[in-house]
């Protein structure tokens, strides 16, 4: 009987919208729990490896984000396997470049190159609304995020 959460996830079961091949092993990299749903996201270890193309292995992956370079929505984040999802600005600081997650038109992520003005602020999708205590309104957006 299983006792925990799954800490695997194989590369047939993973979401179509990473664009994974078959024949590249049997494993995919599973998701870290964050703001986003697993289905929802895609692992940095994909987005540096895969689409950017600046590690060959999981271990340069790794080298470059012990490193503090990579940040996403503002926040240097270490674990090479952090889910950013819909709207997220990822920063490369020794580079200068941001990218900001995007579907296309057939629901598969993309990068969007976009510049240190447009970095500078993220569009999120209000989940829900409600009253908190001393009739203070709150809101929950798309990333588990709380605007009071």
């Amino acid at each position: 009987m299983a006792r925990g959460p799954k800490k695997h996830l194989k590369r047939l079961n993973a979401p179509k919208s990473w664009m994974l091949d078959k024949i590249g092993g049997v494993f995919a990299p599973r998701p870290s729990t964050g703001p986003h749903k697993l289905r929802e996201s895609l692992p940095l270890v994909l987005i540096l490896r895969n689409r950017l193309k600046y590690a060959l292995t999981n271990t340069e992956v790794t080298k470059i984000v012990m490193q503090r370079l990579i940040k996403i929505d503002g926040k240097v984040r270490t674990d090479n396997t952090f889910p950013a999802g819909f709207m997220d600005v990822i920063t490369i600081e020794k580079t200068g470049e941001f990218f900001r997650i995007l579907y296309d038109v057939k629901g598969r992520f993309i990068l969007h190159r976009i510049t240190a003005e447009e970095a500078k602020y993220k569009l999120c999708r209000v989940k829900r609304v409600q009253v908190g205590p001393k009739g203070i309104p709150f809101l929950v957006t798309h990333d588990a995020r709380t605007i009071r």
